[in-house]
């Protein structure tokens, strides 16, 4: 159990959460069971309040989403709630905490920890200088601006929060007349209010105030983005981050009712003046990231490749390139209808998830090529697949492309063997699962080919829907048997890729609409998919066959490392695309794959 402010914070970043409970809330630990309501003013000066109170008392840390118990007059940290990604605008609360409390305190980090249910998010105010007195306007509760000529100084006392009494404030103030040899108390007073005033009107901040080491960098920025509508400051600059690699800062327009700006400084990158509506866009499309915050997630905007001067994001932008997250390389485009979406752009990896052999238990065809869309979308407890869509999919798959792949392999070796009946199964059907398979089987009833789906929505150890299309070859004898005499059951490379394309674009693009409208939904994480090309059937001798002995290679030259009987790619990219796209693609994943499986000579053109 952590037994200081360090401790508790390596717990929360190990996203260990669960080590605070049965702590005692102290000068250093606040709990709250329920985020902070930024729409209830009350709830914003509360906010405002806890994070000075700790900035005047040597630093701790507020964790949302754990309840307490009170045991003996003292708040024990009881048991984990939890907190839904989408009800905390973690941006939002940064800047409250930079425009209501004077002065900013440095280095205050929001994050998340936990995952799932247990979830949680919390607020680490470090240890600020000892001579700064932090201070809020006096609260009122009530909607507007806060007001511009009253202050207060929040206190930590044990494990409760209060206000400095008005007596306390009266020395101090009385000191600081004694010390700077002013006149008068007044004189002090009517200090303090101007500041106040001026830190809630941004009518005094200078561009790049508050970051002495980035100051002379912003204002150079903003005076190469003259003319592009920026403002006056509309509070201090801070930075991003611990290391200070990113510096931003609110802006007005300098036209009134404007949306305004704000100012992006990216170590290594020319800076960039991003309109407020479209700096929204990008905390909005990484706000669902399990555990971290919205930037940590899909990073900051990228310059286009033909400039290193200060850019500018218009509110009328129609796509920003993002990177710099955990999420990697993206591209955030905007609908004809004004909805934001982010996309990763394409990568390839040899990374596969845990759900990449989904389906397979108890399955052994001779040749699996797969398909495997993975699709982290936020919320998918509000997703089910109901009656009248799984109806429409049965109408579908008859007439999908995965079922034409099946046709055009038996129909390549003259044989009209169509992939019209599906059936249930094998894998079970609910309101969170569809599973279909067409079989065509040999003149002894033996399953020769088949093409089967599976859609699963998510579960307790699966935490993204799941949709995947297979292509499989049961046995080439009995393949064999329903084409005719003569007729050849091994692959060219031409057709696993063509039957790769058709199960890709169905995993990728039919299934998914069994839940809805998949282009409505925002990710939690990037959308992957998984191409396997399999061999699972076990010669006599109990040793699977290689791919080549059911696939021809050759078109891929030698392999340096020898015949192998699996193989697979991940492909990151966005789940739907013309179907150009996809080929190309498709091929230059494959490309990528046999490189990396010995192929060295592999290139895209070959496929």
């Amino acid at each position: 159990m952590p037994e200081d402010l360090k401790s508790a914070l390596a717990a929360l970043d190990a996203h260990e959460p669960v080590s605070l409970l049965e702590l005692r809330e102290t000068r250093w630990l606040d709990a709250k069971a329920a985020p902070y309501s930024l729409a209830d003013p009350k709830a914003v000066e509360e906010l405002t309040k806890d994070v000075a109170a700790f900035a005047n008392g040597g630093g701790g840390v507020i964790v949302i989403g754990i309840a307490t118990r009170l045991e003996l007059d003292e708040e024990v940290l009881d048991r984990i709630i939890g907190v839904d990604p989408g009800a905390v605008d973690t941006d939002r609360i940064r800047k409250l905490i930079r425009q209501r409390i004077t002065p900013s305190p440095r280095g205050v980090r929001v994050g998340w920890s936990g995952a799932d249910s247990g979830r949680v998010v919390f607020i680490e105010v470090p240890a600020q200088a000892a001579d700064t007195l932090f201070v809020v306007p006096a609260p009122v509760g009530r909607p507007g601006s806060p007001r511009a000529d009253t202050v207060a100084v929040p206190i930590r006392d044990g494990d409760s929060t209060h206000w400095l009494p008005r007596t306390e404030i009266q020395q101090l103030l009385s000191a600081g007349v004694r010390a700077s040899g002013m006149p008068t108390a007044q004189a002090l007073t009517q200090l303090v209010r101007r500041a106040v005033s001026d830190a809630a009107s941004g009518s005094s901040l200078r561009v790049g105030q508050g970051l002495p080491d980035r100051e002379r960098e912003m204002r150079t920025a903003y005076e190469q983005l003259g003319g592009a509508g920026l403002g006056q400051p509309a509070g201090e600059a801070w930075a991003y981050d611990p290391t200070g690699s990113v510096a931003l800062q609110d802006l007005h327009h300098e036209r009134d009712g404007e949306p305004g700006w704000v100012l992006c400084l990216v170590a290594g990158c020319p800076a960039a003046a991003v309109a407020a509506p479209v700096w929204q866009a990008i905390v909005d499309a990484g706000r669902h990231a399990p555990g971290q915050g919205a930037f940590a997630a899909v990073g900051f905007p990228r310059p286009p490749q033909d400039t290193d001067r200060p850019y500018v994001i218009t509110a009328g932008s129609r796509s920003v390139d993002l990177d710099g997250g955990s999420w990697g390389k993206g591209r955030l485009t905007r609908s004809e209808r004004g909805v934001w979406r982010w996309q990763p752009l394409p990568l390839f990896s040899l990374d596969q998830g845990r759900s990449a052999e989904i389906g397979v238990a108890g399955q052994s065809p001779a040749l699996r090529l797969r398909a495997l869309v993975n699709l982290p979308w936020a919320l998918p407890g509000l997703l089910e697949i109901s009656k009248p869509r799984r109806t429409l999919l049965e109408q579908q798959l008859p007439h999908s492309a995965v079922a034409g792949a099946l046709t055009m392999l038996s129909g390549r070796r003259g044989a009209q063997l169509p992939a019209a009946r599906w059936d249930r199964g094998p894998w079970s059907n609910s309101a969170r699962t569809a599973g279909y398979t067409c079989t065509i089987t040999a003149p002894d009833g033996s399953p020769a080919v088949r093409a089967a789906v599976m859609l699963a929505l998510p579960t307790p150890m699966q935490s993204t829907v799941v949709a995947c299309a297979d292509v499989l070859i049961e046995s080439p004898a009995a393949w064999a048997a329903a084409l005719g005499p003569g007729r050849d059951t091994r692959l060219s490379l031409d057709e696993v890729q063509s039957a790769l394309l058709s199960a890709w674009e169905t995993a990728a693009e039919l299934l998914p609409d069994a839940v809805g409208d998949p282009a409505g939904l925002p990710w939690a994480a990037p959308p992957t998919t998984e191409l396997r090309i399999t061999s699972e059937q076990p010669a006599d001798n109990g040793v699977l066959p290689t791919l080549d002995t059911l696939i021809d290679l050759t078109p891929l030259g030698t392999n340096d490392n020898g015949p192998r009987s699996q193989t697979a790619v991940t492909i990151t990219a966005a789940p739907a695309m013309d179907r150009s796209t996809r080929t190309q693609l498709l091929s230059e994943a494959l490309a990528y794959m046999a490189r990396q499986f010995g192929y060295i000579d592999a290139e895209a053109d070959m496929l």
